[in-house]
């Protein structure tokens, strides 16, 4: 039995969308497959549809289990999400266990105890790792066979795959373990200068310790999620289910024994010419003049249709005649066969996903098809959800809301049925106090 542990310290490259997704494309390819949440945010079951108000036991109580007199075994918390594959969900007890573990002996070992119990009946475990290093992580990386690092192709991850390497580093020293570690370029915008330029960085100074697979930025991936299913089930024919199924063929058909090494040191002493490098990309990226929709969100893709350059939505200065407002075609805009229409903030948004200024409002819309209601809360608002209620648009489970706000830098969460947290369609994003994030919205 292969134990892979989805990992980075980065928040928002993609771990649970890699977790699920390689889960589900393992159990595709008929290999019998376990995926273990050990995040407290619990986001693996909200990608499979699982009702977290049906969910009594999580993979929380197995491990706590271990401090007591008792264990609880993995197969009394599972979900059948198909025939190969199975969720062991978390919850937000996980959030509490590692004060309740304190001064308990080998406390980071229950994971791999709990998996220890079941490794004859999968081929394949995929733990989701929270963003954070903690006892949750140390427990997944002890029970880890193979690692990997999702890196999203910007500066910033550079860094943060840097204190990845320190803590993998550091378990390695203090148990003698060896894992077969392998980065995955992840959420990659073939489109940017700045995207390609770092992942040919990033391959040259890897090599073989990086998959050769890359997973592309993709709506389909984002959408699938909103309704609960991974990008197989969802859209076969979309490139985000033909990058995992690379991947899964690329891991299953390689040589694991000969790759299972350490090469913690080797990644660390290339991270430094990496970073340089990045940093003179950084400065190469640099516009002499801001564009003006730098900072702005652009809209997302709509589902019915593919635009390759997709212009910001923006107020045009100059009035524009007929035909040029029809070639133009900006993003807010529904056009009807010989009937152009002038943008307004009350333009029909339920396709695009995402957060846009549209004339002197900022628009947002997002999709959840099993939502009661779903609200804004942000600092423009006092962090007061009903102040900024979104409105359900058709049946499709498409929610939008506008707000007049001055310039300025935003800060927001959604609040789905109750539960907060940050918008899937946008992917600026800031860490808050609490351990989660706070998605951004900036006004020009």
């Amino acid at each position: 039995m292969r134990t892979i542990a989805v990992v980075n310290q980065k928040g928002g490259v993609g771990k649970t969308t890699v977790s699920i997704n390689l889960a589900s494309a393992l159990a595709e390819q008929e290999h019998k497959t376990l995926l273990v949440d050990m995040d407290p945010q619990s986001h693996c079951a909200v990608g499979l549809a699982v009702p977290e108000e049906q969910i009594e036991q999580s993979i929380y109580d197995v491990l706590i289990s271990f401090s007591r007199e008792e264990s609880m075994r993995v197969g009394e918390i599972l979900w059948e999400v198909s025939d190969k594959l199975e969720l062991a969900p978390a919850s937000i007890d996980l959030s509490a266990f590692e004060q309740q573990m304190a001064g308990v002996p080998d406390r980071e070992l229950c994971l791999k105890k709990a998996l220890d119990a079941v490794k004859d009946q999968y081929e394949y475990v995929i733990v989701d790792c929270p963003p954070a290093v903690g006892l949750l992580t140390f427990n997944a990386l002890r029970a880890a066979t193979d690692v990997i690092v999702p890196v999203e192709t910007g500066y910033f991850s550079l860094h943060g795959l840097s204190k990845q390497l320190e803590t993998l580093a550091i378990l390695c020293q203090r148990c003698n373990q060896t894992v077969n570690v392998k980065v995955l370029a992840s959420m990659y915008d073939i489109r940017t200068k700045m995207a390609r330029e770092i992942l040919g960085e990033l391959r040259k100074h890897f090599g073989d310790k990086m998959f050769k697979t890359v997973v592309n930025f993709n709506t389909k991936l984002k959408e699938a999620a909103s309704f609960g299913q991974p990008i197989s089930e969802y859209d076969p024919a979309s490139k985000g289910h033909n990058d995992f199924q690379n991947l899964v063929k690329e891991m299953t058909h390689g040589q694991p024994e000969q790759q299972r090494r350490q090469i913690i040191e080797s990644l660390s002493q290339k991270l430094d010419a990496i970073s340089i490098t990045a940093d003179e990309l950084l400065e190469k990226a640099k516009p002499k003049v801001a564009p003006p929709d730098a900072g702005r969100i652009k809209a997302i893709e709509p589902p019915k249709q593919r635009i390759p350059q997709m212009e910001p939505v923006a107020v045009r200065a100059e009035p524009k005649p007929a035909a040029a407002k029809a070639e133009a075609k900006p993003v807010a805009v529904r056009t009807e066969p010989q009937q152009p229409k002038v943008v307004t903030t009350d333009v029909k948004l339920s396709d695009y996903y995402g957060v846009n200024q549209v004339n002197d409002a900022v628009a947002f819309v997002t999709l959840y098809p099993r939502a009661e209601s779903v609200q804004i809360a942000g600092d423009f608002n006092g962090w007061q959800p009903t102040k900024l209620p979104m409105d359900k648009v058709g049946a499709n489970g498409v929610w939008q809301a506008s707000a007049k706000l001055p310039p300025g830098k935003y800060r927001y969460r959604l609040v789905v049925d109750g539960q907060w947290q940050q918008d899937p369609y946008n992917e600026i994003t800031e860490l808050n106090p609490f351990g989660g994030y706070n998605s951004i919205v900036e006004v020009k």
